[in-house]
């Protein structure tokens, strides 16, 4: 499976991303530059985290004009993978790819800590190498993470079971104390209705590593390659 990661000014995460499909998976990567328009040799296409543009006006707002994000848009429409990871979330929505907004988090302040996330769905390939009922633990560093819609959208989300991770304790129930940046529902990660594109606050690359101890993180990627834990 060919993996695209993009690269915008000021991205952080993409190298992460690249160790996980290249060199812990074996994949064929590429990292692609924000100015480039032909990505049809890709079957996953990567929106990494960290600050694209600066973070300038708002997270996310100059990257959707970037030029690689028309051709990401056809990449999801001809129903490949897309994932979008922290930043990277934040460009998918304020693309239109997802719907809703990342805004400030509840305290004001930038969070960076380890936390468990419920899984609310297996049958997608994005969590079929995970079992049933998985409470599983990434990171999270963000500032603006508290994801918010309006009540139809929220309503839609819910009703097309388009919720993929919430956050939770580590027994799996979600409640506020749980819930570290005020996000509506404890959402942590919502997909498309077709399934194929992904957005995410947490940072599944920097838990698939064993060196790293943690590892909940791999099994996301391995299920886009149809592979069992």
């Amino acid at each position: 499976m060919n993996f695209g990661v993009v690269v915008f000014p000021g991205s952080n995460c993409d190298r992460d991303v690249a160790w996980v499909t290249r060199d812990i998976l074996q994949q064929p990567t590429r990292m692609v530059w924000h100015e480039e328009t032909d990505i049809s040799d890709l079957d996953v296409i990567v929106v990494p985290g960290g600050f694209s543009y600066g973070d300038y006006l708002r997270c996310g707002a100059i990257a959707r004009f970037a030029p690689v994000l028309q051709s990401i848009k056809d990449h999801a429409a001809q129903g490949k993978w897309v994932l979008g990871i922290c930043n990277g979330f934040q460009v998918l929505t304020e693309s239109g790819l997802l719907p809703g907004a990342l805004v400030r988090n509840r305290d004001l302040h930038f969070i960076c800590d380890r936390i468990p996330l419920k899984i609310e769905r297996h049958d997608l390939p994005w969590t079929t190498a995970y079992q049933k009922q998985n409470v599983i633990t990434l990171p999270i560093a963000h500032g603006e993470g508290c994801y918010y819609a309006d009540s139809q959208t929220l309503a839609d989300l819910e009703a097309h079971q388009q919720v993929l991770f919430r956050y939770s304790d580590a027994r799996g129930t979600i409640n506020a104390a749980a819930n570290p940046n005020g996000s509506l529902n404890n959402i942590a990660g919502i997909c498309n209705r077709q399934g194929n594109v992904l957005g995410m606050m947490p940072h599944p690359e920097r838990a698939s590593d064993a060196a790293l101890t943690y590892t909940d993180g791999l099994s996301l990627f391995k299920g886009l390659l149809g592979t069992k834990v």
